[in-house]
């Protein structure tokens, strides 16, 4: 039963597409903040890139990940477990990073860190191709 909870999260996840700033793949949108601003994190995170979170969404998300040339490589959510255990609904995940072309997307178990402490799943919809990605 846990296992269709969390792919309704996932799905809504994939499936929220409001509008976004037209230039989101160069510049977060008004409001996002980096996430090294809000909790103890490096400025850019090896295999992440630069975060920027809208503070609004925490902690779920989305996240914003830009590489080190400024160009947005992957939109990620944090959902947490207990939250995906006690049927939790994530409508509209995608206010602020709708619109962007996704290559792949990756569902990652955490069990906690800095800014999110408890265990979540890190749900990444990459915008460039795994190859790419590997090198960040």
């Amino acid at each position: 039963m846990k296992q269709s909870l969390f792919s309704l999260a996932v799905a809504a996840a994939l499936a929220a597409t409001p509008a976004i700033a037209a230039d989101i793949h160069k510049a977060p949108p008004e409001g996002f903040k980096k996430v090294s601003s809000l909790v103890h994190l490096p400025d850019y995170i090896p295999g992440l890139g630069t975060l920027y979170l809208d503070p609004a969404t925490a902690p779920v998300g989305p996240y914003l990940g830009y590489d080190k040339s400024g160009k947005l490589v992957h939109v990620t959510y944090m959902i947490p477990l207990k939250q995906i255990e006690e049927r939790k609904g994530f409508a509209d995940l995608g206010r602020g990073a709708a619109g962007v072309k996704i290559d792949h997307t990756d569902v990652v178990f955490n069990p906690g860190h800095p800014g999110m402490m408890e265990a979540h799943y890190h749900i990444t919809q990459w915008l460039i191709p795994r190859s790419a990605q590997e090198k960040m």
